[in-house]
């Protein structure tokens, strides 16, 4: 636990102090605070008020934690009021994910998402962080540990998505190609029928099919699907690849083959 303790009053700080400045001072959050559940709490005409109430109690908190101690008991003190702030973060997201469950809450900035799991997983952190602050700590803080945790509150925020997860998810889709040609192993068979069900070809011996799907293969760019025909077996011929539906193929074995118009 050495260094643990010290650790934690800059991590909290640092957010409880990201926190204040944006209820204080962000315009769009002012101005979205009437869509937040902070409103339907305490009513929307004073949802900007609540809000400036908040940011200045986090903005102390915050100061009084990275205060040079005067007393053996600031730290444990202040530790439990961050403890106390965040464990009414939680009861806020509770009654934001019951009452409001379609609005933002409104902790760090203006967006529209609204309450999820990394909110909540968010405040349990910083409750869990402000509960290892109480002890008294003597020991220097651990640089990685706080980086580590600081990071951890980031990527739980949904208001800082847009500057990081956005970019990646565009980053992975381009890497990835979705538009490319997946290999004929990786093309579901129930994108093969969908294609096969609205063609021509199917239309035109629907009348004769008998059974369910028999037997699949594919062979050189096409996906075979065959089906019972009465007396005869229906081969489809369908593409791997685009999605026009009169390019699919039909042959009824045992007849005259029928190539759809």
């Amino acid at each position: 636990m050495h260094g643990i303790a010290a650790t934690q009053p800059y991590v909290i700080a640092l957010f409880l102090a990201w926190a204040g400045l944006m209820k204080l001072f962000s315009r769009r959050m002012r101005v979205r605070a009437g869509q937040t559940a902070l409103a339907r709490l305490v009513g929307a005409t004073r949802a900007v008020p609540a809000l400036r109430v908040v940011g200045v109690a986090e903005l102390a908190v915050a100061a009084v934690l990275l205060l040079p101690p005067v007393s053996p008991w600031q730290g444990p003190v202040t530790a439990l009021l961050a403890a106390l702030l965040s464990a009414g973060f939680l009861a806020y997201l509770t009654y934001s994910y019951v009452a409001a469950p379609t609005a933002s809450c409104g902790c760090l900035g203006a967006h529209s998402k609204p309450v999820d799991v990394r909110a909540f997983a968010r405040a349990g952190l910083l409750l869990a962080a402000s509960l290892l602050a109480v002890p008294a700590d003597p020991g220097p803080p651990l640089v990685a540990l706080g980086l580590a945790e600081a990071v951890a509150l980031m990527a739980l925020s949904a208001e800082l998505d847009r500057y990081w997860l956005t970019p990646l998810r565009r980053l992975r889709v381009r890497l990835r190609g979705p538009l490319a040609v997946p290999p004929p192993e990786h093309v579901p068979l129930g994108a093969s029928l969908h294609l096969l069900y609205r063609s021509p070809a199917y239309c035109s011996a629907s009348a004769q099919i008998s059974s369910d799907v028999q037997d699949t293969w594919d062979e050189d760019g096409l996906r075979f699907v065959v089906f019972g025909a009465r007396e005869r077996t229906a081969v489809f011929a369908v593409p791997l690849t685009g999605s026009d539906p009169s390019r699919v193929l039909v042959t009824l074995v045992g007849s005259e083959a029928v190539k759809a118009p």
